[in-house]
């Protein structure tokens, strides 16, 4: 249900749309947009959680809208995730920053996070999260202790790399596009194996470009992104009616995520961007 309305929102014809559906998804919806061009990935990964394979699904999404044309801007939202600007707006603003990269620095100290995430080999990666029983108990045991393993050793692999942690949710140029696409092999090896590596891969690679130059904002994790994201107690909160407010006054472009149980807060900002052009 937020899925559809944010379609609605980006149904626009300077929009075009691509979709990838986790593999597990048995029956794909049916979804028509009369103006944007909309495309549904048929190269379908089955992604698990703070595995690589959200990467690779991601990667595969910039493939996929990169061979079909030379877009400004290539824009990461989930499907729980609105704009709360109107398309006017935000085309504008991209106009005006035109070779800006909006992506999103983590502010604070990240050594021990870094280290732990994609220093340390991950046993069993495909099953952060899994249902419990013996089997993912044993794995969830040997995995630890594995990782206990290569502390007491002092391990570390990619230690050569310098890497940098934000919101996994961006707005790129096509260069930096084109830096990915041309690095797919290379990161999928490296972060193999690791924890989380979406929030870490685009800003890494960022970083260690000559594009670094061009990072809206390093010093603030929300407008380096232009997306409003409220944590609390590390849990990213569900927008709600009540903050229809703050959300319309943001100068933010995007927020994430909102909850198809509250689907009144959905229609408002729906209702909100299409009927303000400004």
């Amino acid at each position: 249900q937020v899925l559809k309305r944010l379609l609605l929102a980006l149904d626009d014809s300077r929009n075009d749309v691509y979709i990838h559906f986790d593999k597990k998804v048995s029956e794909l919806p049916d979804l028509h947009l009369q103006h944007a061009n909309l495309h549904i990935l048929k190269n379908r990964v089955d992604v698990k959680w703070g595995d690589v394979t959200v990467m690779e699904a991601e990667l595969n999404l910039f493939e996929a809208a990169h061979k079909n044309g030379e877009y400004s801007y290539y824009h990461l939202l989930s499907g729980v995730d609105m704009p709360i600007k109107s398309q006017d707006y935000i085309h504008d603003f991209f106009n005006k920053h035109a070779g800006k990269e909006f992506i999103g620095f983590y502010q604070g100290d990240i050594t021990d996070e870094i280290d732990r995430k994609v220093m340390k080999t991950h046993l069993f990666s495909e099953s952060f999260r899994t249902d419990s029983g013996l089997i993912n108990l044993s794995k969830k045991v040997l995995r630890s202790a594995f990782i206990k393993f290569q502390e007491i050793i002092n391990y570390k692999r990619n230690g050569d790399i310098n890497f940098k942690k934000g919101t996994q949710w961006i707005s790129i140029t096509g260069e930096m596009v084109k830096i990915l696409i041309k690095d797919r092999e290379n990161i999928l090896k490296i972060y193999q194996n690791s924890f989380c590596c979406d929030e870490i891969v685009v800003q890494t690679a960022c970083w260690n470009s000559e594009l670094k130059k061009n990072i809206f904002d390093l010093n603030d994790e929300g407008r380096g992104c232009m997306r409003e994201i409220r944590w609390e107690n590390n849990v990213i909160r569900d927008w709600t009616e009540n903050d229809y407010e703050y959300l319309t006054h943001s100068d933010k472009l995007f927020a994430r995520k909102f909850n198809s149980k509250i689907i009144s807060a959905v229609d408002k900002i729906l209702h909100y961007v299409q009927v303000n052009k400004t």
